[in-house]
């Protein structure tokens, strides 16, 4: 394996590239939740998260109950608990599953007597404060942060029977970068949309700003980790350093994110695993593109039902440059575009929803977060992804989501024989779905550029 850094990182972020971080992928629902539960039972100062979307139903795995649970479990322990929730735009209306702070959400928590501080924080026009984070003791020498995109939803994971399957992902960073995550939440607690309105907050009277970090964490690990954001032009306006860091125009917005894609599928010398909600934007298509015809080896991993929105998109002839790139890419031997079923439960096959979104380059680096890598995510949104470079991790985080996928075991593969052995066994999986034999080896099986969204 080279081991050569050969995957920058941009220079056009709030935060700056920190080493010696501890970082743990987790993957799928249960391990990523139930290790956000440890951590919080081990806490010893604070508990803050950022929420995008909650189902009233969900539970921890473990035994350890709602989210509301946790949370009020923590404040009981004297810990200072504090949580940034999205509340979408009044003309949009509230989406289904988010927790915006309504009359009856207040309500729930008042009957409940939960004391956690809350702050609700609207996005620009109709996009989506879609962080999902998580800090532990924040400021402390154990500050531990997680970065991912799951939900407080649903906990199905695809080697499991049941009426929804969802794929995910989540990375633990302890170390030095867990700074910029602290920071993050201090720039969006201390500027909440709603800080002033009186259905803005819970558990305080909104006047309780917090410090910006005034140091970082020591070293707990030997992976490089940068944590990048999509911040909206005029949603935030104190850009004051982090430690370590300079100043960054935030009023200005942010697009790290989309920068960092760019450099790592510009850089990719052999092969590229993404894992995404959304087909890429002609942007970053092209560059799979031109990364393909130089001979990198590229598998994309989407939800093998599309959303709605994609339907509508492809019909919308305004939205065919996206379509024709992703089509583009279908004509390269070297190219998967793939979906996962389980098993139903049935005898059958299910279709795993893919909500995870990663990319994986040269078994030497990898991103991990909450950005989808269409336009609202990658230009509006407010977003965040950990990128790290540690060969070892990244490497075993290979293995261990195609010995997912695949029911093989590529430890002895390097990263571009074992995306071959994806597409050979995706597209005999393909051919036996297609024949209505769901007796698959593994879960993954091919699916049609140029038809997908149809």
């Amino acid at each position: 394996m080279d081991a050569s850094p050969h995957i920058p990182f941009p220079a056009s972020g709030s935060y700056p590239v920190r080493a010696g971080n501890a970082v743990r992928p987790l993957v799928d629902g249960a391990a990523a939740f139930g290790r956000i539960c440890a951590a919080i039972a081990a806490a010893r100062h604070s508990v803050w998260a950022t929420i995008a979307f909650v189902a009233p139903e969900f539970r921890m795995p473990g035994g350890h109950g709602s989210l509301f649970d946790v949370l009020d479990r923590a404040v009981a322990r004297g810990l200072d608990v504090r949580v940034i929730f999205w509340r979408p735009a009044a003309a949009d209306g509230a989406p289904v599953r988010t927790f915006a702070g309504s009359a009856a959400d207040r309500a729930m928590l008042g009957e409940r007597g939960s004391r956690f501080r809350a702050r609700w924080d609207r996005a620009h026009g109709g996009f989506c404060q879609h962080q999902k984070s998580w800090l532990v003791d924040a400021g402390r020498p154990s500050a531990t942060a997680f970065v991912g995109d799951l939900n407080p939803r649903a906990l199905a994971d695809p080697g499991h029977d049941g009426e929804e399957q969802i794929h995910d992902l989540y990375v633990e960073v302890a170390g030095p970068a867990a700074a910029d995550v602290h920071h993050n939440f201090v720039q969006r607690w201390n500027e909440a949309s709603e800080r002033a309105a009186g259905d803005g907050v819970w558990g305080h009277d909104g006047d309780d700003d917090l410090p910006f970090p005034d140091g970082v964490p020591s070293p707990r690990g030997a992976a490089l980790v940068q944590i990048q954001r999509t911040v909206h032009a005029g949603r935030y306006r104190d850009g004051r350093a982090v430690p370590g860091g300079r100043p960054h125009d935030i009023h200005g917005g942010e697009r790290s994110i989309l920068d960092q894609y760019l450099l790592a599928i510009g850089a990719a010398r052999r092969a590229l695993y993404i894992e995404n909600q959304a087909v890429p934007v002609p942007e970053v298509a092209a560059a799979l593109d031109a990364a393909l015809a130089r001979g990198v080896d590229v598998v994309l991993l989407v939800p093998a039902r599309p959303e709605d929105q994609v339907r509508a998109a492809r019909r919308a002839p305004e939205r065919r440059p996206l379509f024709d790139a992703l089509a583009a890419l279908g004509r390269h031997e070297r190219f998967a575009l793939v979906g996962i079923a389980g098993r139903d439960g049935r005898g059958g096959r299910a279709d795993v929803y893919v909500h995870a979104k990663a990319m994986l380059v040269d078994d030497a680096w990898a991103t991990i977060g909450s950005c989808n890598l269409h336009a609202a995510s990658l230009l509006g949104n407010t977003e965040m992804n950990a990128s790290f470079r540690d060969p070892a991790v990244v490497r075993a985080l290979r293995c261990a989501l195609l010995a997912e996928h695949l029911g093989s075991d590529t430890a002895d593969l390097d990263d571009g024989r074992a995306l071959a052995l994806y597409r050979r066994i995706a597209r005999e999986n393909r051919r036996r779905r297609d024949a209505g034999d769901s007796d698959w080896r593994g879960l993954a099986f091919s699916l049609d550029p140029a038809a997908y969204g149809a």
